[in-house]
């Protein structure tokens, strides 16, 4: 049996504005559709739908990510528009904030407008 079913990933945000702006014009999301409950998009052939909540605690770990070809260029790009990466004291990161595992991926982390940790990570592949 195969599996045929697309996965819809899912982020809360209580600041929508904020959210649709992030995710489109700083991530380069295509923005789907907006309504009172959620704002969905476009995420490659997926769907990410950020849920609009009243009041949100953000997790205290990574809740989306992406994988990237270029790590650096990547961020080069998100930097540019306005995107602070985050050094964790428990991970021996470099001086822009990415982690290589022990297997050689490289990972950094940033914020969404809600405080949700997002990452970018980089195959040791690639």
């Amino acid at each position: 049996m195969t599996n045929a079913r697309q996965p819809i990933s899912f982020i809360a945000t209580d600041v929508p504005d904020q959210a649709s702006t992030f995710f489109a014009d700083v991530l380069g999301l295509e923005l789907l559709e907006t309504s009172p409950y959620a704002l969905v998009f476009a995420d490659g052939p997926y769907v990410l739908r950020v849920q609009v909540v009243a009041d949100l605690t953000p997790a205290a770990h990574t809740v989306h990510g992406w994988a990237v070809a270029d790590i650096a260029a990547e961020m080069d790009d998100l930097v540019a528009k306005g995107v602070a990466f985050r050094q964790f004291d428990q991970l021996p990161q470099d001086a822009r904030g990415v982690w290589t595992s022990p297997d050689g991926h490289r990972i950094a982390w940033f914020l969404d407008p809600s405080g949700n940790i997002l990452s970018l990570t980089q195959t040791a592949e690639a």
